[in-house]
C-alpha cells in the first residue's frame, strides 16, 4: 500500500544526483517526468485511502504517502523549469487530469458509499490499479535502455529501492494477509528486479559523457 511511495521517500535523498545533474546542465536532457508524475497521482490516492473518513487507523499509510506526495511536487516542478515548453506542455496535461480524476474518485466516494468498508474497497481498487502503474511506468526508460544499449537515463538508485521497497512489502503483506497490498507489491519487485538485470546487462555498452565521473551514482534507474 505504501509501495512505490515510501522508494520515492528514500530515492528523494538518495537519488539526488540526477537533480544536481540537471541543475548544473539546466536542462532536463533525456530524463523523463513519467514516474515522478505517475507517483503523484499513487499518493494521492492512497493519502485518500488512508483517511479516517475511508480507512480509519490508517496513520502509516498517510505519513509515507503524504511525504511521498511532497517530494514528487518538488521534483516534477524541478522538472518543469528545466524542460523544453513540449514536456512543460505535457506535464501540465497530466497534472490537470490528475486533479480532475481524484476531485471524481473524492466526491463518487462520499457521496455514493457510505460505510467506510465499502469505500475502503472501492477507493483500494483504484489504488492498487494506479500502485501498478506506478511502478510499471518505468516502462518508457527500459524501452529506450533496450533501444539504444543505454542505461545512461535510467536511475540505479530508484530501481534499486523500487526493487527493495517492493520485497518489504510484499513480506508485510504476507504477515498481514493483505490482498490490496500484496497485489502491487508483488509486481512491483517484478518490476525493479527487471530494470536491475537491464542495468547489470547494458552497463557495459553505455556511453557515459566525459564529465560522467561517477555514472553508477548517477544513473536514474526505474523511470516509473
Amino acid at each position: 500500500m505504501l509501495s512505490t511511495n515510501a522508494i520515492r521517500t528514500i530515492v528523494g535523498i538518495i537519488g539526488s544526483p540526477t537533480f544536481i545533474k540537471i541543475f548544473k546542465l539546466k536542462s532536463v536532457e533525456e530524463f523523463k517526468p513519467d514516474p515522478y508524475v505517475a507517483t503523484i497521482l499513487n499518493c494521492a490516492m492512497w493519502v485518500f485511502y488512508g483517511l479516517p473518513i475511508v480507512h480509519p487507523d490508517s496513520l502509516l499509510i498517510i505519513t509515507i504517502n503524504g511525504v511521498g506526495l511532497v517530494i514528487e511536487g518538488v521534483f516534477v516542478t524541478i522538472f518543469f523549469i528545466f524542460s523544453n515548453n513540449k514536456k512543460r506542455k505535457r506535464i501540465c496535461f497530466y497534472l490537470l487530469i490528475e486533479i480532475i480524476f481524484m476531485a471524481a474518485v473524492v466526491l463518487i466516494t462520499l457521496l455514493v458509499f457510505q460505510t467506510t468498508q465499502k469505500r475502503s474497497m472501492f477507493v483500494g481498487i483504484l489504488a492498487i490499479v494506479f500502485n501498478i502503474g506506478m511502478y510499471t511506468s518505468p516502462l518508457t526508460v527500459m524501452r529506450m535502455v533496450i533501444k539504444t544499449k543505454s542505461v545512461k537515463y535510467m536511475p540505479f538508485t530508484l530501481s534499486l529501492f523500487n526493487f527493495l521497497n517492493g520485497v518489504v512489502w510484499v513480506i508485510y503483506a504476507l504477515l498481514k494477509f493483505d490482498i490490496n497490498v500484496l497485489i502491487p507489491n508483488g509486481l512491483g519487485t517484478l518490476s525493479g528486479l527487471v530494470q536491475l538485470i537491464l542495468y547489470a546487462w547494458f552497463y557495459r555498452t553505455t556511453k557515459w559523457d566525459e564529465d560522467d565521473k561517477a555514472p553508477a551514482q548517477q544513473v536514474q534507474l526505474s523511470e516509473i
